[in-house]
């Protein structure tokens, strides 16, 4: 091989490794980025609260941008596996009313999760498998039996982490069609309320109250979320006692 094959050759596996492991690059300094400069003081009610009037004034005056600007802010939310989600979704019922403020959650989050998902699959990233530890392998049993209804389960009820249930699947082996399908529907009915609390955070607000999450999220609104998880274990059980009714005539 010459000098000149050589020289290629060492370009191509460089730029590979370069497009391989940039996207991580960037999630991670995202990360430490958003804890280095406390951005997270950005994403909290209080702040909301204090400019409520300011926002609601911008979101009228500027439509559908104000809409793509919030998308926007939630895919990195959620990509970069920042913690404010819930704010974000509160925040999206808030100044785009409980339907849109759905819709635009609901999309900023699946595209946020799917970017993660890819990243972490294609690049591979040493430090996302390592940031999921030993919680990754709690859940692989549970995508082996059934991925989409197991990821149902763990979007309808907050088992796990939503940053590790964002992750965990691109390791064990997860379809990008399974995931991004489970994604969409599973986090709907959790965004739904959270967008309908942020519908009336207004009356809250007025009235000087304090807000918190843990005092609107009711037994009954637990247990709504609880009883769709267990509508989608419905395939795995009846795959269960398909596969005992199969066992037990053959014996």
């Amino acid at each position: 091989m010459s000098e000149e094959e050589n020289i290629e050759k060492s370009d191509q596996i460089s730029g590979s490794a370069i497009k391989r492991w940039l996207p991580v690059g960037v999630l991670l300094t995202g990360m430490a980025a958003f804890f280095v400069f406390d951005l997270g003081q950005y994403l909290n009610f209080e702040l909301l609260r204090e400019h409520r009037f300011s926002l609601l004034e911008q979101v009228a005056e500027y439509g559908l941008l104000a809409a793509v600007a919030y998308i926007a802010l939630y895919i990195v939310v959620v990509s970069f596996s920042l913690p404010g989600g819930a704010v974000m979704t509160v925040s999206g019922g808030f100044l785009f009313g409980a339907v849109s403020g759905t819709i635009y959650s609901v999309l900023g989050a699946t595209i946020g999760a799917i970017l993660l998902f890819l990243i972490a699959r294609t690049s591979l990233g040493a430090a996302l498998k390592e940031k999921a530890g030993p919680w990754l392998f709690k859940m692989q049993d549970g995508f082996n039996k059934n991925a989409m209804s197991y990821l149902l389960v763990l979007r309808l009820i907050p088992i796990f982490p939503f940053w590790l249930v964002n992750l965990a699947p691109a390791f064990l082996g997860v379809s990008l069609r399974t995931y991004a399908v489970a994604t969409l529907i599973g986090i709907i009915p959790g965004t739904l309320v959270f967008s309908l609390i942020g519908a009336g955070l207004g009356s809250v607000f007025d009235a000087g109250e304090a807000f918190t999450l843990q005092g609107v999220l009711t037994p009954e609104i637990i247990g709504a979320l609880v009883g769709l998880a267990v509508l989608s274990l419905i395939p795995v059980i009846y795959k269960r006692f398909k596969k005992s009714r199969i066992e037990g005539e053959e014996a």
